[in-house]
């Protein structure tokens, strides 16, 4: 019953104009697997970083989460970083240092849901054992993918693309921002290329759309959910919330793991649209605060109940 996440834990350098730079712990893959812990799932982490300062500051909030690094994860010679600068509206704009690599299999028991997403799934040369650790965990796993584009690193579109493709085809529960996909396909709507990645494999189809909410396709149909309103200090780590909290209610409906793989296919639009208005809770509750810092449990079902007494 635990979840494993495969991919980058790395150093955000923040600046913003007029303040000084600020540093936290990220990495889309690490905010998945700390979100996921902190609302009680027991979580395995498989990363790249390095036995330096930074690095033992990631080690150091992975495991204050609850979330277990996977051993060999401290092998690099210098732990990613990322340096963030944020706009007015508090986008941000990403420089990468980061070197991608991963040997061996986990040392971890056949997960019931792997993740993995951004650049483990498109930088060499871990993007290759990323993907064969998919294969190897999907006859127990329900696998879950966020593309979450870093177009900075990316030297070959063409192959980015393609690596991303074939990922959705192996994929049961994929969740991507309408952002990622006018880079991904700049010629077809959301609503397009939704409907195309659905008919490859997956169950469902997730993509968000910043203030305007989420939609998600299924088998049975369409189901939305509104963006929930508040003052937006950043958006970092906005969404690799939405992707934890899709997990977390998808877990809470036991439609996780390969033996539920036929229930998720026939996912009703009802608890669909359920666990995208938990994913957008879980996505403004992050936005609302400094940092990509996706809430505990206690947070989250507090401002849910909040919002239906209001």
């Amino acid at each position: 019953m635990r979840a494993l996440v495969i991919g980058e834990a790395l150093i955000d350098i923040v600046e913003r104009e007029g303040a000084s730079s600020t540093e936290h712990v990220g990495g889309s893959p690490l905010n998945v697997a700390v979100g996921l812990a902190r609302l009680g799932r027991e979580v395995d982490f498989l990363t790249h970083i390095a036995k330096d300062e930074r690095g033992r500051r990631i080690v150091e909030y992975v495991e204050a989460s609850g979330a277990q690094l996977v051993s060999g994860s401290t092998s690099a010679k210098r732990t990613p970083t990322a340096v963030a600068t944020l706009d007015a509206s508090g986008s941000a704009q990403y420089v990468f240092d980061i070197d991608w690599q991963l040997t061996g299999t986990p040392e971890v028991a056949p997960p019931l849901v792997a993740h993995t997403g951004s650049i483990a799934t498109v930088l060499e040369p871990g993007c290759r054992a990323a993907a064969a650790l998919l294969d190897a965990y999907h006859p127990s796993a329900t696998i879950t993918f966020d593309p979450n584009v870093r177009p900075a690193l990316i030297e070959n579109g063409d192959a980015a693309r393609g690596r991303i493709e074939r990922l959705v085809e192996r994929a049961d529960v994929v969740k991507v921002s309408d952002e990622d996909l006018r880079w991904i396909d700049p010629d077809h709507s959301p609503k397009q290329i939704a409907r195309t990645w659905l008919s490859l494999g997956p169950s469902i189809v997730a993509v968000t759309m910043g203030d305007r909410g989420s939609f998600a396709l299924c088998a049975a149909g369409m189901a939305q959910a509104p963006a929930r309103q508040v003052q937006v200090i950043d958006t970092l780590g906005a969404g690799d919330a939405f992707m934890t909290g899709l997990i977390d209610a998808l877990w809470s409906a036991n439609l996780l793991g390969a033996g539920q793989r036929r229930d998720l296919a026939k996912i009703s639009i009802e608890v669909l649209n359920a666990a995208l208005a938990t994913a957008a809770l879980s996505s403004a509750l992050t936005v609302a605060r400094a940092g990509a810092d996706l809430p505990d449990r206690t947070t989250r079902d507090a401002a849910a109940r909040s919002a239906i007494l209001g």
